[in-house]
């Protein structure tokens, strides 16, 4: 569930100290907000709240990764070999939810982590409505609400005109998005791919978690490559290309190679000081 989290504070997640995990989502029937709590028999509790109770349950099992499959994962280098050792649990879940990942993901173009979780905070404690069942928790505007925002709303979460144009566009073809849920991974990106404003690493970033697509690997990032090939070859300046080439014995699997390489802590120490953090409030 980690990956559904924008951040600290992000106002539609939370995790308590017993471990549940809670998620205010925006469904197709409505707001709901979903409780995760692991017993100690393995198995999930879910309770639901609002109008969009009865689909986040029926989501339950995917969400959790039931329909995802480890096992045609097969590692080739030590490093994947000794994550997958030491995660066995790891599975890719599916929200089937695409402008939910969609809209963060577009404010995490170009800037900060901090930048975009900040600006997601901020839209949605001001726009957005409270959870059922957890006031204190936000459900996002739905499609409507994204495209009547003002710009002076946008500037007030430092979100430039560029990324704010992609997610107005986005919202007001919404439904049609919703559909890649059902595609498959290359028809799927393609269709998100005819947002202006939305490229392959906002395509592969949504499908991650809204299909839980095991192959959709993120190109364009400014870490990833580096990450990959340090990992791999213990070399850097790794380019997308020759990251590419690496995951190609992972074809098929090659998102779930990087949650692996990530998760086994082979990365490159720094040598350039920390992206600048913006804020073009000051502005």
């Amino acid at each position: 569930m980690g990956v559904l989290r924008r951040g600290p504070g992000d106002p539609a997640f939370r995790t308590e100290p017993d471990g549940s995990v809670w998620r205010a989502s925006r469904t197709p029937l409505g707001p709901g907000t979903l409780r995760l709590a692991r017993l100690r028999t393995g198995e999930v509790e879910a309770h639901a709240w609002g109008p969009g109770a009865e689909w986040l349950l029926d989501g339950v099992p995917a969400l959790c990764g039931a329909e995802d499959e480890p096992e045609r994962f097969t590692p080739r280098h030590r490093p994947v070999y000794e994550a997958h050792r030491r995660h066995p649990g790891l599975r890719l879940g599916r929200t089937g939810l695409v402008l939910e990942s969609l809209i963060p993901s577009v404010l995490e173009q170009k800037v900060t982590s901090d930048e975009a979780y900040r600006a997601w905070r901020i839209l949605l404690r001001r726009h957005g409505e409270p959870a059922p069942g957890a006031g204190h928790m936000r459900v996002m505007p739905d499609p409507r609400g994204w495209v009547t925002l003002p710009s002076w709303e946008w500037h007030a979460a430092g979100v430039d005109g560029k990324r704010s144009a992609a997610i107005v566009r986005a919202a007001r073809v919404a439904r049609r998005l919703e559909e890649v849920t059902a595609m498959d991974l290359a028809a799927a990106s393609a269709r998100l791919q005819l947002i202006p404003g939305i490229g392959p690493w906002t395509a592969a970033e949504v499908l991650q978690r809204s299909n839980g697509a095991a192959d959709a690997v993120t190109v364009g990032d400014l870490h990833l490559p580096g990450i990959v090939g340090y990992a791999l070859t213990g070399a850097r300046g790794t380019d997308d290309a020759r990251m590419l080439e690496l995951l190609a014995p992972y074809a098929g699997q090659r998102h779930r190679a990087c949650r692996l390489i990530l998760l086994s802590g082979r990365v490159p120490p720094r040598r350039a000081p920390r992206f600048p953090v913006g804020d073009i409030r000051r502005l």
